[in-house]
């Protein structure tokens, strides 16, 4: 995981669109009420005005009982006296109130629409709407637009993998061993794309895929069901969803190891650019016939499989370069230009499709995705736009560190500390545009997403594994510490030294099949070390304590635990290992954390790394095994929790929509994109000519300081700022609020778009919660609020 690097740039401010003076007068008032003159006036010898009209020097035209005459080329410009505009007053007239499509001086009319019915109630707030479909919304959402969840408040989404199945000899984690009357939601992982563009599990016929062919006999529990057509994984969980029919299943496609290709049945993975080729050309463009042809193989697959939604875990289509897994970057970086843009378009590929679906089945299917909370990745995936066609993101809220770099951390922090190794070596606390905003934590990245989505169409990760070094030094018993390997993956340079042996028991394996030091144990081990018990299962795992010293338990493991950070870890000072950990403590701490944001919920990558004592182990001595442990302490706190935040805006309510749109676009790619540069494209898609000093306004998230500016010459700025200063402990509130106004001496006209360039420095999701002031009334714009009256 690469983070912010510190480019030294020089921001030089310029002006784009109308090369006016910068002390340009503002402009005129026009009062709708004022007297009328009993003088009778010379009918206006010019035609009206024309919002959309060119004007170039000389011509004339008549607005506002007045003739004009233009000083040079103008379009969508307002008549006034402004000294600095392009029209000069001629004389008064009768008639001519001008405005030709929508510009004259009083308020716009407004059109009502019909109030939403039916399932259009249900819909949560700010998802998208897929025309020509009529979603049953109703069947899975409340009148609020709050998922119905059983008798649970918050969700719980727990990821069951394939690969347990113990047929290797390793403990197996089956479906009956799911804590279904726990959780509201399974992720089945993984599904791949496969050469064709369509989704797979791979020959589904294969006594040996364990998703429809495999079978367990003799495992009490794991009978199949006679009722389904195909065996394995599916015929179990459907099998349980008879028993629990509260509890949603999803299909998660991808994964670390099949974004860009998928393991065949030899077990060797298949480079075949999975979802980098499907969605993205070479050329950067999008691929619509590999997007559709995908989407297409979802409905049939999700129809054939019982399935009630898909989770796309893509890892991951961002522009920073060298990102996701190393094996897919000579795919992924050819095309890092067009990923996001592609991305986009495959989510709502899936919505539109599902959607329709959903209509015919009278069945609603969940779109979701498992997203980043790395700010690295993050900043290069804009803005996240797509997450509109979401039902809701799980945020992969780990690996925040881990052995791809020397820096020893937790794994899954809820809060920055100030102290963070890897922020404090890339000057990220002082440098002051970064606002000593620390991102490497739960929090922050909670707050990245909540500029686009309602708090309760997020779900926090919570990881049931530990990540850990050996032969750390320094820092507090290892905390902050360094730990420098040589040893590095394929394709990464600068590498920690993981943590290898009975410290690794759930590790992966190299190319060629060594294993790879991460840490990686499920918390189950974990407790065990904390007891320095080595576990009866190691054998399983391949581990010969009796001829590897690796794989031998020595040394002492002592719990360790910051409040700050909330996070606990094992620090074995004689070996110098540090394996970051979740216990009660921590879980109970992240509970009551998602129910005070009002949260949608948690997401656990994976249910087999739970916990519980079991006492007839180790020959009745006892041992800590799969269990359910921390899903209990997340289920209890969420059946009595308050409901969750089902709104995205808290703004005080509009007249009316209009029909603006609003875009942040030209990023630029890879590092070249420090500060975050984009333009804010402002589109009038409505019929009636915005007023110079029309106002716009709109939220961006806590995740970047209070400092978004332009550097057009607009005065954009916060003008209400949710937090201040470092997030020790926390950001202390959700937004900040964005003002900028058109130019006083200039209108935007019916068509007509102009563009800002603005910058900031840790990246947003939205903006979002847009109001448009116009002679002191405040409209929302129609793409948010597709029920108020609306502007033509």
């Amino acid at each position: 995981m690469k983070q912010f690097k510190q480019l030294h740039l020089t921001l030089i401010l310029f002006a784009i669109g109308s090369h006016l003076p910068s002390n340009a007068s503002a402009a005129q008032a026009n009062n709708p009420f004022k007297m009328l003159s009993t003088k009778t006036l010379a009918a206006c010898a010019s035609g009206a005005w024309n919002a959309t009209a060119v004007y170039t020097g000389g011509m004339t035209a008549s607005y506002d009982s007045k003739e004009w005459r233009a000083k040079w080329w103008t379009q969508g410009n307002t008549p006034t006296t402004s000294p600095d505009g392009p029209w000069a007053y001629v004389s008064d007239c009768g008639g001519g109130t001008g405005g030709g499509t929508g510009g004259g001086s009083g308020d716009p009319a407004l059109t009502t629409v019909p109030a939403p019915t039916g399932h259009a109630l249900c819909r949560p707030d700010g998802m998208s709407i897929t025309a020509g479909t009529n979603a049953p919304y109703c069947l899975t959402y409340d009148s609020n637009g709050r998922e119905k969840l059983g008798n649970l408040k918050r969700r719980i989404i727990g990821y069951f993998t394939s690969w347990r199945t113990g047929k290797d000899g390793s403990p197996a984690y089956l479906a009956h061993q799911i804590p279904w009357d726990k959780i509201s939601h399974i992720n089945f992982a993984f599904a791949h794309v496969d050469n064709s563009n369509k989704i797979s599990i791979g020959n589904e016929t294969d006594p040996n895929n364990a998703a429809t062919a495999m079978q367990w006999p003799g495992v009490v529990g794991a009978e199949m069901d006679p009722a389904f057509a195909y065996k394995g994984h599916f015929n179990l969980l459907n099998k349980f969803k008879k028993q629990y029919p509260s509890v949603k299943t999803l299909i998660s496609v991808g994964g670390w190891a099949e974004t860009g290709g998928y393991f065949d049945a030899t077990g060797k993975r298949v480079n075949s650019g999975g979802f980098y080729s499907m969605t993205t050309n070479a050329d950067g463009s999008v691929n619509t016939a590999g997007i559709n042809t995908f989407a297409d193989s979802v409905v049939a697959f999700l129809r054939k499989y019982n399935f009630d939604g898909v989770d796309i875990d893509y890892e991951y289509p961002t522009t920073m370069k060298d990102a996701g897994n190393p094996l897919d970057w000579t795919t992924a970086n050819a095309r890092r230009a067009g990923l996001m843009r592609s991305y986009s378009v495959l989510l709502k590929t899936l919505r539109e499709k599902l959607d329709a679906a959903a209509t015919v089945d009278n069945r609603y299917y969940q779109v979701t995705i498992a997203a980043p909370a790395s700010a690295y990745l993050l900043r290069g995936m804009e803005n996240m736009a797509a997450l509109q066609y979401l039902d809701f993101a799980n945020i992969m809220s780990y690996d925040l560190h881990g052995a791809w770099n020397e820096f020893v951390g937790p794994n899954a922090a809820l809060f920055d500390d100030g102290k963070d190794a890897e922020l404090a070596h890339w000057n990220v606390y002082s440098t002051a545009q970064y606002g000593g905003i620390g991102y490497l934590n739960t929090d922050w990245a909670f707050h990245y997403y909540r500029g686009e989505l309602q708090a309760g169409r997020i779900n926090m990760g919570i990881p049931y594994y530990t990540r850990g070094w050996r032969n750390v030094t320094g820092g507090s018993n290892g905390l902050w510490g360094k730990s420098v390997g040589s040893n590095c993956p394929t394709g990464v340079t600068g590498c920690g030294n993981g943590a290898v042996g009975i410290d690794n028991i759930w590790h992966d394996l190299d190319e060629q099949g060594k294993e790879l030091g991460g840490g990686g144990n499920p918390l189950w081990h974990a407790k065990n070390l904390e007891r320095n018990q080595a576990g009866t299962y190691i054998a399983s795992y391949g581990l010969t304590p009796n001829t590897d010293a690796d794989d031998r338990l020595s040394g002492s493991y002592v719990r360790y635990y910051d409040a700050t950070l909330v996070a606990p870890w094992l620090w074995n000072a004689q070996k110098g290992v540090f394996l970051s950990t979740e216990d009660e403590t921590s879980a109970q701490r992240k509970a009551q954390w998602i129910i005070d944001r009002g949260i949608g919920g948690a997401m656990i990558w994976e249910l087999a790394g739970d916990y519980d004592w079991n006492a007839t182990r180790n020959n009745g001595r006892g041992e800590y095994f799969i269990g359910s442990t921390l899903t209990r302490v997340f289920n209890n706190a969420f059946k009595t929790a308050s409901q969750y935040g089902n709104k995205r805006s808290t703004q005080a309510t509009t007249i009316g929509a209009i029909d603006l749109k609003f875009e942040l676009l030209d990023y630029k790619l890879g590092d070249a994109n420090y500060p975050i540069n984009p333009n804010l494209k402002i589109t009038n898609n409505s019929s009636f000519a915005l007023p110079g000093g029309t106002e716009f306004q709109f939220d961006i998230p806590t995740s970047t300081p209070n400092t978004m500016a332009d550097q057009s010459g607009f005065g954009l700025k916060v003008i209400t700022s949710g937090h201040a200063g470092n997030n020790i402990g926390g950001l202390k509130g959700d937004l900040h609020r964005v003002s900028v106004k058109l130019p006083s001496w200039s209108s935007l006209a019916p068509g007509a778009s102009t563009t800002l360039a603005v910058v900031y420095y840790l990246p947003i999701s939205g903006p979002t919660n847009f109001s448009v002031t116009i002679n002191g009334k405040a409209y929302a714009i129609r793409s948010e609020q597709p029920y108020l009256p609306y502007v033509k």
